[in-house]
């Protein structure tokens, strides 16, 4: 009987153990990364992916992101909740159906597909594989175009070696789906000067749909319009600054008065142009520009805020050098403390779009002739007058050609070095007048600065062993002195053809080396690539 008895809850026990080992087998497994608090607990095979991809091949690039979205959500729905799909899944609807706020004109693959769905309500209370993968990979397509941009081969194709952000989108995902408003903001995502063109986009559209503006006819026999001059053209160019702002009225007065005058001064600056009142026919022809091409350069340039890294903006000392505005600025705690015209390489011999940390200030520089100037200027120039280089104050050094330090130098009487394979830096020089011009790109790739001193000074603001008595007579003085920065600061030589201050003014520059074009051309192809 005992016998008996300890078989029967031996028995007892294995089928208990199987019906648990059953329901364990069967009970969906707990998401260990919530979506959100009201996500419905539902798992689906995980082959369905390959699946979906194979029915939707366009957004076949993406599959990788989608894996690595559901292992990490252990394939339970993320789009679905128990009233059926999601806030955020709404909001991303919303954001695909206005991709070209953001600057883009890409297609959105099986739009119809998703319209179908947003369409009938019914399809979308109910959870559904096909609408969440489908979702899914549209928010990476979304993020992919608006986040990412286009890949970094092609960028540095188009000679962009600044270094590109990196950023998980599963992560970012995650924190969207908790809190959807997040896709509003400029926390995340991309540089914040892209936000500012964003609203300068809008701007220009809706002067776009008024009609834009007229032409300026150009009198050729008129070399220039100053103060106080009477003309038909006038009163054109008011009206033509009326529109974009730089003017609150237009009177239409044909005469050029001081309200015409603040006018110019504002249009000019933010055109990268000398601020005198005088109206030359090259400014007009500028403010001829159409404004479809207007909002080109502002979509151009949104594409290339996509390609900057946000964490550059952390950093507690900066230095920007912005190649078609040709200018410098020293930022400290994110504040500008320096601006400075510079002069940078011309058309043959275009200067890098990089970045690299400063290491070191060298006053009273020697001049080391790079190897291609020495073959191709001064080998030539010895040939025609063999006292070139005592004219110049050069001397052979081993197998090279330098030229010594002082006021005739061409690096000036100080140079900043962030050694870099681009062998670039930056430097005072010796041809002032060069900065007076509205064009300056005149060197051999160097970036030649306006305020040399005051950019030492601010660089070595707070060494206490320093001060402004001491950088001019390291300059004006002695031999070559080189200065070990006590904290490296990061260099970055951008290239932004359109620009917006934070007050909201919008500064056009020339494409100096024509690189606009170029990046337009693959922006506004309306097929649909995937990188």
């Amino acid at each position: 009987m005992k016998k008996l008895f300890c078989l029967i809850l031996l028995g007892v026990f294995t089928i208990l153990f199987t019906v648990v080992s059953c329901k364990k087998k069967n009970d969906p497994v707990p998401i260990t990364n919530p979506p959100s608090l009201n996500a419905i607990e539902i798992a689906f095979d995980s082959t369905q992916i390959n699946t979906f991809f194979e029915k939707y091949p366009k957004l076949k690039s993406y599959q990788g992101d989608v894996e690595q979205l559901y292992h990490k959500h252990q394939f339970h729905y993320i789009w679905f909740d128990k009233d059926g799909l999601n806030e955020f899944a709404g909001l991303l609807y919303n954001k695909l159906n206005n991709l070209s706020l953001e600057g883009i004109e890409s297609e959105v693959p099986y739009k119809e597909k998703i319209d179908d769905i947003y369409d009938n309500p019914d399809n979308n209370q109910k959870a559904s594989i096909d609408t969440e993968l489908l979702s899914s990979a549209l928010y990476f397509f979304y993020a992919d175009k608006v986040y990412g941009g286009m890949s970094t081969q092609k960028s540095e194709a188009l000679g962009w070696f600044l270094p590109r952000k990196k950023q998980s989108y599963v992560d970012y995902l995650d924190s969207l789906l908790v809190n959807p408003s997040l896709i509003n903001k400029e926390e995340k995502g991309v540089l914040k000067q892209y936000y500012l063109l964003k609203d300068v986009l809008q701007h220009y559209r809706k002067i776009e749909k008024k009609g834009g503006w007229k032409a300026i006819a150009i009198d050729t026999a008129v070399k220039s319009y100053k103060p106080g001059d009477s003309a038909t053209v006038i009163a054109q160019i008011r009206t033509r600054l009326f529109i974009t702002d730089d003017i609150a009225q237009d009177s239409k007065s044909a005469v050029y008065d001081d309200e015409l005058a603040r006018g110019v001064l504002k249009f000019k600056k933010r055109s990268g142009n000398l601020l005198n009142k005088t109206i030359l026919p090259e400014h007009i022809n500028y403010m001829n520009v159409p404004v479809a091409d207007r909002i080109k350069t502002i979509m151009v340039n949104m594409e290339r805020c996509r390609w900057v890294s946000n964490d550059f903006t952390r950093s507690k000392e900066l230095i920007v050098v912005n190649i078609p505005a040709y200018e410098l600025t020293f930022y400290r705690d994110g504040k500008p403390e320096l601006h400075s015209k510079v002069v940078v390489g011309k058309v043959m011999n275009k200067t890098v779009i990089f970045s690299a940390p400063m290491k070191y200030i060298v006053f009273r520089p020697y001049w080391n002739v790079p190897t291609s100037i020495l073959k191709k200027e001064i080998l030539p120039a010895i040939e025609r007058n063999p006292n070139y280089l005592a004219e110049h104050d050069m001397e052979w050094k081993d197998s090279y050609v330098r030229q010594r330090p002082g006021p005739k130098n061409s690096l000036g009487l100080v140079k900043f070095l962030f050694p870099n394979s681009n062998a670039i830096y930056l430097h005072d020089t010796p041809s002032k007048s060069l900065f007076n011009r509205e064009s300056r790109a005149f060197s051999h790739g160097c970036i030649r600065v306006a305020k040399p001193r005051e950019l030492a000074a601010a660089i070595m603001k707070n060494d206490t062993k320093w001060n402004a008595e001491k950088i001019d007579a390291k300059m004006d003085s002695g031999e070559e002195y080189w200065y070990t920065l006590k904290n490296k600061i990061p260099v970055y030589i951008g290239y932004f053809t359109a620009w917006v201050e934070p007050d909201g003014v919008v500064h056009f520059y020339e494409d100096v080396y024509k690189r606009d074009e170029a990046l337009a051309a693959l922006l506004f192809d309306n097929e649909i690539v995937m990188d």
